[in-house]
């Protein structure tokens, strides 16, 4: 699964970035293929879409739980609709299409026969959060022996921990758990990201990531930390406009946010740094100039010994070190001593 989901350089963990296009193609193979290209140009490392037929999906009864007034669509069914007119034909030409482009081809199944079509395009399957409790979609999915990526959107640790263990029973191995707020669009007080630390304690032998629904932010502040808290994985919806109407358009990321992320990504990095304290080579002046030595305070002659009175510590640490102060308390000096001399191991017996 490692190779698949992240990258390792330097002992420092890279973030497997999905892009989520969903249906943000509007059923338009032109533009799927275009949102294909800018993924992969802003440095995405999948392309997903989500694989559904609405009357497989949602009842005509299905009411609207997203934002109304950004998707005015009140029934789940018939925005479902508007969007499922792909099928295996037009995935394995994206399949083909993400692989020219060096982009790892994904997407969603929401039924058992769109688990069997796509599974030769797929080196992972995901999970929607909202199919966290459909056993036989899991049972499916875990029958292709697979890496799962399971968001968790609005269910509990009982229900994870029970998800888990039924894909392991039929055959996973490898399970990606993400920590997922299941509202479109998700506040920011809203996103607990340090979920993610929970997510960590309760399931330490499984990779952690995060399926994002906030509004894109300046700096991608919550994709960041979401990394930092450890979210190896990460997930956003994918757009070219985001003022375009409807679905998943208003809170999805572009092309220029998932650069912006890469760029707030490396700067972070950067300052985090080691994760083992020691000094480092910039401090090394600073250690040897700006820490004190054992001074002389007063004249000492050659082979008199030395009292606490005669000692003081001052700048620079180019001298016996304080911390040896009790040592030196009772030895003789070997040569004269002249107040404020820094005093030298080679003056003492």
């Amino acid at each position: 699964m490692t190779k698949y989901f992240f990258s390792k350089k330097k002992g420092k963990f890279f973030p497997y970035i999905i892009a989520e296009i969903g249906v943000n193609h509007e059923c338009s193979l032109k533009k799927a293929k275009k949102l294909i290209d800018l993924a992969a140009l802003s440095g995405a490392s999948s392309a997903k879409f989500q694989t559904y037929k609405a009357e497989k999906l949602a009842s005509k009864h299905s009411p609207a739980y997203w934002d109304m007034k950004k998707e005015k669509t009140s029934s789940q069914y018939v925005l479902f609709k508007k969007y499922d007119k792909f099928d295996y034909y037009h995935y394995k030409e994206l399949y083909i299409h993400c692989k020219k482009k060096k982009i790892e081809f994904s997407s969603t199944p929401f039924d058992e026969e769109a688990v069997d079509f796509l599974n030769p395009f797929l080196k992972f399957f995901k999970i929607a959060s909202a199919d966290i409790n459909n056993l036989p979609l899991l049972k499916k999915v875990a029958s292709k022996k697979k890496p799962v990526i399971l968001s968790t959107g609005a269910s509990n640790i009982s229900e994870i921990k029970f998800a888990v263990n039924y894909l392991k029973k039929f055959g996973c191995k490898e399970i990606v758990i993400m920590h997922c707020i299941l509202s479109y669009p998700t506040s920011d007080e809203n996103a607990n990201l340090d979920m993610i630390s929970h997510l960590k304690k309760i399931f330490p032998n499984n990779i952690i990531g995060y399926s994002d629904h906030t509004l894109p932010n300046k700096n991608m502040i919550n994709l960041v930390t979401a990394n930092i808290l450890g979210a190896q994985v990460i997930e956003k919806h994918f757009t070219n406009n985001k003022k375009k109407k409807g679905n998943d358009h208003f809170h999805s990321m572009d092309s220029s946010d998932l650069k912006e992320f890469f760029k707030s990504y490396k700067k972070i990095k950067q300052i985090r740094g080691k994760n083992n304290k020691e000094v480092i080579k910039c401090e090394l002046k600073s250690r040897k100039y700006a820490r004190r030595s054992i001074v002389i305070s007063k004249d000492i002659k050659k082979g008199e010994s030395i009292v606490k009175s005669f000692l003081t510590t001052k700048r620079p640490g180019t001298g016996v070190t304080p911390n040896f102060i009790d040592k030196i308390i009772g030895k003789k000096a070997k040569k004269n001593l002249k107040s404020d001399h820094v005093l030298q191991w080679s003056d003492i017996k």
